[in-house]
């Protein structure tokens, strides 16, 4: 079996998830604790790739990303090379498409968070930004973790919004998903049940520690 594919694909599991725990983090925080006029609205944007079709989620990136919009052209000027059809055109669309999948159990991680334990923190002395750190990052680090399985594993599994912005290039766009697909076109059905197999036992391990993380983390708090 081919091994390739696999390994392109945790390694844009692997970025993904790291830049999604950077941008979702603070988003999370933003609508955990703020209320401003229009947060369903945007609450509702964000959750959006919950419910598109990945097929239209990809078309919509493959246009803001390709060389006729004002992303495509500047990318171009700046790193010599195009968005769409390359591993940085995977990792954003991924972070576009896995989006919801982090900023969810975070937000919920810190909705759960006693709002006293930052009171005191910051009448200690702590400043705004100790105080998340120190206390509300290590109570809602249940969510965090857990965003980061569930990012990580969605990825693992992307297959419309990858076959859309990247294509299927060896050794470059072609993830496990694309892969599988690819060898089922070609009849190659032990191939695909083989690869299928390999990705089924992976994210199923992914989710088990998910579920088993919860679990412990809700015994604890109790």
């Amino acid at each position: 079996m081919n091994w390739q594919p696999f390994i392109i694909s945790i390694k844009l599991a692997s970025v993904t998830m790291l830049l999604l725990l950077v941008l979702a983090t603070p988003v999370a925080y933003a609508l955990a604790f703020s209320k401003f006029r229009g947060k369903a609205f945007l609450e509702a944007l964000f959750a959006l790739p919950l419910v598109l079709p990945p097929t239209v989620l990809g078309f919509f990136i493959l246009i803001a990303a390709g060389n006729l919009s004002f992303i495509g052209r500047s990318y171009r000027e700046i790193f010599g090379t195009t968005l769409v059809f390359s591993f940085e055109g995977l990792v954003a669309g991924s972070i576009l498409y896995s989006f919801p999948f982090a900023v969810s159990p975070i937000q919920n991680s810190f909705e759960a968070v006693n709002l006293s334990l930052l009171d005191t923190a910051r009448t200690l002395g702590c400043t705004k930004w100790t105080a998340f750190w120190r206390v509300l990052v290590p109570a809602g680090k249940g969510g965090i973790i857990t965003a980061a399985m569930l990012s990580f594993a969605h990825t693992m599994g992307e297959f419309g919004v990858v076959l859309m912005v990247g294509g299927s290039i060896p050794g470059k766009t072609r993830v496990a998903s694309i892969a599988i697909y690819e060898e089922v076109e070609r009849l190659n059905y032990h191939e695909a049940a083989t690869a299928s197999l390999v990705l089924l036992g992976f994210s199923f391990v992914i989710l088990s520690a998910v579920y088993y993380f919860n679990r412990k983390m809700s015994l604890v708090t109790r």
